[in-house]
């Protein structure tokens, strides 16, 4: 029987609080055949569209992004959080479930008119996603698709950055928290 990206996935109990089910991509990264895998599917629905740039959400999805953009032939950006970007940068602020958290983006990554590919591990409840896409639109680039490998559709995420107007993609879905 062949096997699924959601195969690869590994569920660790009570992680990082009690009663967290957290779905650890890093079993999929390891894995060769799980990784190309994921990464063919991640690109398969933007095949012979125009993407300029991949920017990958901080930090599993700097080595999406990274391959997606290699796969692409085309630049990868970072979106980091406050203080990790040694250049000029603008920020964005985004609600946690205990607070806030910024993150930034070197305001020369992107160019006016670009077509960006935003990649990320794990769709929960959109916040980051949505600094991200914010961060892209502020710097005159268009966000033509947002990828990711798990979707967890009990937190909302996606109808979050569907009702922003975004496209979006995941491999697989996992019910519960």
């Amino acid at each position: 029987m062949q096997k699924s990206v959601r195969d690869y996935i590994r569920t660790i109990v009570d992680f990082p609080h009690e009663g967290i089910l957290f779905r650890d991509v890093t079993t999929l990264f390891a894995d060769p055949r799980g990784f190309r895998m994921c990464i063919d599917q991640l690109l398969a629905p933007y095949a012979g569209m125009r993407i300029d740039k991949v920017v990958g959400l901080e930090a599993r999805g700097f080595i999406l992004g990274g391959a997606v953009a290699h796969q692409l032939s085309t630049g990868f950006v970072p979106v980091r959080k406050k203080g990790k970007l040694p250049g000029q940068t603008i920020s964005q602020a985004y609600q946690l479930e205990y607070g806030e958290a910024v993150v930034e983006i070197h305001e020369d990554a992107l160019l006016a008119g670009e077509r960006v590919l935003l990649v990320d591990d794990l769709l929960a409840t959109g916040g980051t996603a949505a600094a991200g896409i914010s961060l892209i639109e502020r710097l005159g680039a268009e966000v033509i698709g947002c990828a990711f490998v798990v979707d967890l559709p009990d937190l909302g995420g996606r109808k979050k950055l569907e009702a922003m107007g975004m496209e979006v993609h995941c491999l697989c879905a996992f019910e519960g928290l």
